[in-house]
C-alpha cells in the first residue's frame, strides 16, 4: 500500500516526531511505497505560519530545514541548501530500501507572485522524486490554519470580488468568493507546475464543510480536472480530511465521481504529521475507495519522470507505476479489525 504525502516534526512546525520515526512507523504498518513531502521553504517573513513564528523559525530557517531534509542537493553553491545535514531523507531512503520504497519530494505553495517560480526552480535544480502540488493560501492568507484566518481569507476574497465587480455582493457570499478564488489559484498552480500528485484538491472546504459547490465552482473544478488529465497527474485521496471533521476525504465524493468519469488516476495519502498519523483513518479510507469503485492506485515512476523533467518535457503524460486490486490486499486487515 502507499501514501504520498507526509510531514515530520523535524521539518514542519505543526507536526511531531522525527522523520525516522515516521518512516519506521510506515515500515511497521506494511506500506509498500511512502512519500516524504516536507513543505517548500518560504521566501518572505510574512509568509510564516503563527506556529513557525512561535518557534522563532524565520523564512531562512525554513530553507535550512528543507535542506536538512534532503541528503543530495544540486544547489551546492547556495549556503541555504548545505547546512544541517544530519538525518536527511535520502540517507533514510537508502537505509530502508530493502523494506520500503521511499519517494523524496516537496509539497508546494502558491502564496504570492514568485512562489510558483520558486517551486519550479527547486524542482528543476534539486534531485526531487516528485512534487505534491498544493494550495494553502488565497490572496496570501492561509486557509488551513484556523477559523480566524479562514474568515480573514473570506473577507479578503469578497472585498476583491466586489472591487472588480460591483454586482458581486448580490451573487457571491464571502465563502463562495473564497471557493472560486481558491480553485482559480489551484489552476494557476497546476498549469505552472504540473505536479505529479495533486494535494487535498478541495482543501477550501476545511472550515466550511456544508458549503455547497456552486455552478461557478464546478466550472472551475472541471477546468482544473482538464489540466490534470492533460498531463497525467495523480490526485490523492487524502484521509486527513476526517481529522478535520469533514464527511468525506479530500476530494469529496461528488468531485471524485466526476474525476473517475474523466479518467483521473488516484493515489492514497494519510497526510501524516508525525508517526502517530501514519495510516490515519485508513479504515475509513478503505470504505471510501470501495464505495467509489477505485481498485487501482498509482505513484510516480521516478526515473522516467526525472528524465522528462531534465529534458524540459511538459504536456505529456507522466509515467506511473500502479498497484492493482488494491481493496483485496491483506494490508487493510490491521485497520479493519
Amino acid at each position: 500500500m502507499l501514501s504520498l504525502h507526509s510531514h515530520s516534526g523535524q521539518y514542519c512546525a505543526h507536526a511531531s516526531g522525527t522523520l525516522r520515526s515516521v518512516v519506521e512507523r510506515a515500515v511497521a504498518l506494511g506500506f509498500r511505497v511512502y512519500g516524504l513531502s516536507e513543505h517548500m521553504p518560504r521566501s518572505r517573513p510574512e509568509d510564516l505560519y503563527p506556529d513557525e513564528i512561535e518557534k522563532s523559525w524565520g523564512h531562512q530557517e525554513t530553507s535550512a530545514r528543507y535542506a536538512a531534509f534532503l541528503a543530495e542537493v544540486l544547489l551546492a553553491e547556495n549556503a541555504e541548501f548545505t547546512n544541517h545535514r544530519e538525518q536527511q531523507a535520502r540517507t533514510l531512503q537508502a537505509e530502508f530500501s530493502d523494506r520500503i520504497e521511499l519517494l523524496v519530494g516537496m509539497e508546494t505553495e502558491h502564496i504570492h507572485a514568485s512562489t510558483l517560480r520558486d517551486a519550479s526552480e527547486m524542482h528543476e535544480q534539486l534531485s526531487l522524486d516528485y512534487l505534491v502540488g498544493s494550495v494553502h493560501h488565497v490572496n496570501e492568507i492561509p486557509i488551513d490554519y484556523d477559523e480566524t484566518m479562514y474568515a480573514s481569507a473570506e473577507a479578503r476574497a469578497f472585498e476583491l470580488a466586489v472591487t472588480s465587480d460591483a454586482n458581486a455582493a448580490a451573487s457571491c457570499s464571502p465563502t463562495e468568493c473564497l471557493f472560486r478564488q481558491y480553485f482559480d489559484a489551484q489552476h494557476e498552480m497546476l498549469v505552472a507546475l504540473q505536479p505529479h500528485v495533486v494535494g487535498h484538491f478541495d482543501l477550501v472546504a476545511i472550515f466550511r464543510k456544508d458549503h455547497p459547490l456552486s455552478e461557478d465552482s464546478w466550472k472551475r473544478i472541471k477546468r482544473n480536472v482538464d489540466v490534470i488529465v492533460s498531463y497525467g497527474g495523480i490526485v490523492e485521496i487524502n484521509s486527513r480530511a476526517w481529522k478535520k471533521g469533514l464527511q468525506f476525504a479530500y476530494p469529496q465524493k461528488s468531485i471524485v465521481e466526476y474525476m473517475i468519469s474523466r479518467g483521473v488516476r488516484f493515489c492514497l495519502s494519510d497526510d501524516s504529521h508525525g508517526p502517530n498519523d501514519v495510516g490515519m483513518h485508513y479504515a475509513r479510507l478503505f470504505e471510501y475507495i470501495k464505495l467509489l469503485g477505485i481498485t487501482t492506485v498509482y505513484y510516480p515512476l521516478v526515473s522516467l519522470s526525472k528524465d522528462k523533467m531534465d529534458r524540459g518535457v511538459k504536456d505529456s503524460v507522466l509515467p506511473c507505476k500502479s498497484i492493482e486490486n488494491v481493496i483485496n490486499l491483506p494490508f487493510w486487515d490491521q485497520f479493519l479489525k
